[in-house]
């Protein structure tokens, strides 16, 4: 007995030895950074402040490689299939989610190809109006909605994402008719609704801060639980009649399953600092979010409920997405 002690007591410990010695060595080579949309963009920028803050943190380059396409899917692919050493992450956010439960035929399984990191902030999304409509609120929006013959229409950045979903969303809490119209980002979508040739836009808040404060567009609501910090005298959406809507972006990061607990450690730590300090805490806070950090056994159970819950929405629509 005692010897079986002993030698699973030098098995333990060999095996923390090892872990503990595979995160002293991590890393040892440039990391590369998926970001699955456009460079340029604010999921990008802030893709870059992380990238920049990891590198001088971990003594490697953290390289940044933007492979947009497929709503995201295609950057989330490449990960999946990556080597799981740590040398190759994903940087997520809602839509990584939400794209996953629209595809009829699912390219990459949230829950079983990734192992999450950390989390780094969230924040709601603006429910906003072609100023020509001249609504003022939500119940504005509603009204108008069943007065008209083909209801009202939406814009999003592309089938499956947030701005999809949470339309989709307020659409099935409101009963009122309203038509999607998907674009190829948030740019052009944004454009149009400017331009008057859609009329409602469920958007980040980096996307239509600057037009809300200009006064080009006419903000409605906020998609989440409590108002906006920014903008204290707006009221949610929930407020304005529509019970329990509370919906939020967010930015984290995973690697593919099967990465080393050891190094999952070292990562979610630096990130975890970089997201609480500038210029990532200064940017969030400035456009409108809040630090919001998890453990990666939090974060797995967050992306777990929310994949439920759009999957959700996803069939009281009847929603295809190939």
């Amino acid at each position: 007995m005692l010897h079986r002690l002993l030698r699973c007591g030098l098995i333990s410990f060999l095996c923390g030895f090892i872990s503990v010695a595979f995160s002293v060595n991590y890393p040892q080579k440039p990391i590369t950074l998926i970001v699955p949309f456009a460079a340029g963009g604010g999921t990008d920028s802030i893709a870059r402040d992380l990238a920049k803050a990891l590198s001088d943190a971990l003594g490697q380059p953290v390289i940044v490689d933007n492979r947009g396409g497929g709503g995201g899917a295609i950057g989330a692919q490449m990960v999946a299939k990556a080597d799981p050493d740590g040398y190759t992450l994903l940087f997520v956010t809602s839509t990584f989610v939400t794209h996953a439960a629209t595809e009829t035929t699912p390219t990459y399984d949230v829950e079983k190809d990734y192992a999450p990191i950390a989390m780094l902030g969230r924040g709601p999304l603006m429910v906003v109006a072609n100023k020509e409509l001249g609504l003022k609120s939500v119940a504005d929006l509603i009204t108008l909605a069943k007065k008209l013959p083909d209801g009202i229409n939406y814009c999003s950045a592309g089938l499956g994402s947030i701005n999809h979903l949470s339309g989709e969303l307020f659409k099935q809490k409101s009963n009122i008719p309203m038509t999607h119209i998907p674009y190829k980002g948030s740019g052009p979508a944004t454009l149009d609704l400017l331009a008057g040739r859609v009329q409602i836009f469920f958007a980040t808040m980096p996307t239509m801060l600057q037009y809300v404060e200009s006064g080009r567009v006419t903000l409605l609501a906020m998609t989440s639980d409590k108002r906006s910090p920014l903008f204290p005298n707006i009221p949610t959406v929930s407020e304005s009649g529509i019970p329990g809507f509370d919906i939020s972006t967010w930015w984290g990061v995973v690697a593919p399953v099967g990465t080393p607990a050891a190094v999952i450690q070292v990562l979610h730590q630096e990130i975890s600092k970089a997201a609480s300090k500038d210029p990532i805490k200064g940017r969030m806070i400035k456009e409108g979010a809040q630090i919001y950090q998890t453990t990666p056994e939090q974060m797995r159970q967050l992306l777990g409920s929310e994949l439920n819950q759009w999957k959700t929405v996803v069939k009281a629509a009847h929603m295809k997405l190939q």
